[in-house]
């Protein structure tokens, strides 16, 4: 069930790059419109499937940007993973970890520990020290039968120098080289949604997500079956809409509009395929 007016709003899951910065530069609006949240007691959560760093290191970059937000209020595809399989496995486990910081310490803070000879669970995040080795060491592990878990599933990773590959090109080759399909967490997944939606104790029917990009926050929303809203300040514009197979319930021009909307002082007309023709 979805909100009929972004009045109704009660919590927000935002997206990161795209939409809270592009690069180092932070975006229209970003600020001010988490002073307006806390203003009116809305929680809001930061979600990101980057599972590199920690919530510290992004809080510290965000402060570089002039971005003030509680370390809380950071939820990345790592911590999901990690609050995901402490679910599964309450007194932690044994894992084999291919990934960074962010990974490393969620994982070890929620119970876990490392083990490459017998892990329980191989847990894959972006390493961009990926050596044959670790990859070795994960196959024979999930050959064994270890449970297979992916941080996020995005195959490319956006640089200065163009597309590199990201944690989905090493999902795909533990895939190929096991026959075993990963559990992922990140988005598309509505897991790690459902998971952001938890911390912020607001029921799903008043949460919003508003991301740049339809083939994973919106998408991801969508699965979850929450309110979405793309904003044009990222990847997708609303001529790529008909190109994926899920459309979002808002479109805003930034984050100043998302604000003005939440507030009511612009009221937004849901989306409709004719909207598509617009730039």
């Amino acid at each position: 069930m979805t909100v009929a007016n972004l009045t109704d709003v009660r919590g927000v899951l935002f997206d990161l790059d795209g939409v809270i910065y592009l690069g180092s530069t932070p975006l229209p609006g970003a600020q001010a419109v988490f002073d307006w949240l806390d203003q009116h007691s809305r929680p809001y959560c930061l979600v990101t499937n980057n599972s590199t760093r920690t919530p510290q290191q992004y809080q510290d970059r965000l402060l570089a940007m002039g971005i003030r937000v509680p370390l809380p209020t950071i939820f990345t595809s790592a911590l999901a993973t990690a609050q995901y399989l402490k679910k599964q496995y309450p007194d932690g486990a044994p894992v084999y970890i291919i990934g960074e910081d962010g990974l490393q310490e969620a994982l070890s803070e929620a119970g876990f520990w490392t083990e490459a000879r017998r892990p329980e669970v191989v847990c894959v995040g972006l390493d961009q020290q990926l050596t044959y080795q670790k990859l070795q060491t994960a196959c024979l592990a999930i050959r064994a039968g270890a449970r297979f878990v992916g941080t996020n599933p995005d195959r490319t990773l956006p640089t200065e120098i163009g597309l590199v590959p990201g944690n989905g090109a090493t999902l795909a080759a533990l895939q190929a080289c096991t026959d075993v399909v990963p559990d992922v967490i990140g988005k598309p997944s509505a897991t790690m949604i459902d998971l952001a939606i938890e911390r912020l104790g607001v029921p799903k029917e008043l949460t919003v997500i508003i991301g740049d990009r339809l083939d994973t926050d919106i998408q991801a929303g969508a699965a979850a079956g929450i309110t979405t809203v793309l904003v044009l300040t990222g990847v997708h514009r609303l001529r790529d809409v008909p190109k994926f197979p899920v459309a979002p319930d808002f479109v805003v021009d930034d984050l100043v509009q998302f604000r003005e909307a939440l507030a009511g002082r612009a009221v937004l007309s849901r989306y409709l395929p004719e909207m598509a023709g617009a730039p």
